[in-house]
């Protein structure tokens, strides 16, 4: 795969992916097209050497595992993880607002969103619903409306003349979707809206809309921008970007080595769950995968986890942002994010075995540290770490407008951080010597 169309095909999974069900989604069905078989964590697993595998876990966390012909204990797993989860406006349980003859949704804030810019935007909706069969079954499926059927409109500003200089944003009562204006009755049921959804999506034994996990994303779709379209322009490159990296090296592993990718969701509000990074699910896997306990902390000592999620680049406009000898460049190579309190899980020798690949796939490799007067971020790396008591390292591409509603990345940094993942996919990880 060459850079063009690395990142054509990136551009495609964005659009496929407005949610973590539907990115989950979008994942598996590339997996199985290469051969990779599901799993069911209801029933019992035979895992052999040469297969490939993927189990999902909540609809929108995934494992995909390719075991190597090398002996598993002694040359340990590659691994590599990302998240699939974004901030979003997520949809209430009761969400109908009725207002001034206008209908809306009610949204909580899911993760640390950045506002303004979600006003003025075409808006659709995605996500799973539960629901009711005509047979009195209970069953899921993805929905997604795939069209512009809300905004969020802005104030004025002959209304708050001060709007460029101090407006200030109330979650609660500023920034409910506007989707349609009511008709003389006023009422409006939200669920009879997703069951008719289902229905025109071909889900025909739907009968009764039980729950549903909804997000609000943006229409617009991602493209290649710039008078070189040198810069990717997208929703969610913040996390999807790694996580389709992550996929496409494994994808391209020749199969010597044991891989393995997670990509868990709920990272941006803490990773606390069953498919989080703090929860069980990756450590339910190589429980699996090795079930004898010396075995299993033999092989993770002899094994490496490298957690890609995006890294701040520095921004032109906002340079003082950011730690002057720190601030990663856009299509300047991937980068090594290093945090002295363990945000990140980066340390000497896992950023040492990194720039070492960078440097036998000759890219460019950054680094990233926060201003020591700011708060700094963190990922999966040191939750995994803790978890699994696994070497990490944690990398990214630079990216600016993290958070946003719409972000932007090079075109040249995630086919490097590709092409090093794949470099560390297909290789023996190099015997660090021990001191003292």
């Amino acid at each position: 795969m060459d850079s063009t169309g690395f990142n054509q095909d990136l551009l495609d999974f964005l659009y496929q992916s407005p949610t973590p069900f539907h990115a989950v989604q979008s994942m598996a069905s590339r997996l199985e097209a290469a051969g990779f078989q599901r799993l069911q964590e209801t029933q019992s697993w035979a895992l052999a050497v040469g297969n490939k595998y993927y189990v999902c876990r909540n609809d929108s966390s995934i494992i995909a595992f390719v075991y190597g012909s090398e002996a598993l204990v002694e040359t340990g797993l590659r691994l590599v993880g990302a998240h699939t989860d974004s901030p979003c406006l997520r949809v209430k349980p009761q969400p109908e607002l009725n207002s001034q003859g206008y209908f809306k949704l009610g949204v909580e804030v899911y993760g640390g969103v950045l506002l303004n810019p979600w006003f003025d935007r075409d808006l659709s909706l995605a996500g799973r619903v539960t629901y009711r069969t005509h047979a009195g079954q209970v069953k899921s499926a993805l929905l997604n409306f795939e069209r512009p059927l809300a905004t969020i409109p802005s104030l004025a500003i002959h209304l708050d003349r001060e709007a460029n200089n101090s407006r200030t944003i109330n979650a609660q009562t500023d920034i409910s979707p506007l989707l349609m204006q009511l008709e003389q009755d006023g009422k409006q049921d939200f669920r009879q809206l997703l069951l008719a959804q289902l229905h025109e999506q071909g889900t025909a034994d739907s009968k009764e809309v039980l729950d549903f996990d909804l997000s609000f994303y943006d229409t617009q779709k991602p493209a290649l921008v710039g008078l070189k379209e040198e810069f990717i322009a997208s929703a969610r490159l913040d996390n999807l970007l790694s996580c389709y990296t992550g996929l496409q090296s494994l994808l391209a592993a020749d199969g010597s080595q044991s891989c393995l990718l997670v990509c868990n969701d709920h990272e941006e509000v803490g990773s606390r769950s069953a498919c989080g990074a703090q929860g069980p699910m990756l450590q339910d896997f190589i429980c699996r995968l090795l079930p004898d306990p010396e075995a299993r902390i033999r092989c993770l000592s002899n094994s490496l986890l490298i957690s890609a999620d995006n890294a701040h680049g520095i921004h032109p406009n906002y340079a003082s942002r950011h730690d002057s000898n720190h601030g990663p460049i856009l299509n300047q190579g991937p980068v090594i994010k290093i945090n002295a309190n363990q945000s990140y899980a980066t340390n000497s020798e896992s950023a040492g075995l990194f720039r070492y690949w960078c440097a036998e796939e000759d890219v460019p490799v950054q680094a990233f540290v926060i201003r020591t007067d700011l708060a700094c971020g963190s990922t999966i790396g040191p939750i995994t770490a803790a978890e699994l008591g696994v070497k990490t390292l944690d990398v990214g591409v630079p990216t600016f407008a993290m958070h946003s509603i719409r972000e932007l990345g090079g075109v040249k940094d995630g086919f490097n951080l590709y092409k090093v993942l794949a470099r560390f996919y297909n290789s023996p990880i190099p015997l660090l010597s021990n001191h003292g």
